[in-house]
């Protein structure tokens, strides 16, 4: 069993999304989380480099 959503799936989340939310509120919707998920990314970006740096900075 794939674990991809698939096209039924994206169509299935879209149409609960706009029942939910209404079609003038998905745009800002999608945006917000876009740049919830940018912000998640580079912070664990940053915190993976500052371990890095820490464990180097141990072995010498």
């Amino acid at each position: 069993m794939p674990y991809g959503i698939g096209v039924t799936g994206f169509i299935l989340i879209v149409v609960v999304g706009l029942l939910l939310f209404g079609p003038s509120k998905l745009p800002q919707l999608g945006r917000a989380i876009g740049s919830t998920f940018s912000e998640f990314r580079k912070g664990t970006r940053e915190s993976m480099f500052l371990d890095d740096d820490k464990e180097e900075e141990v072995k010498k």
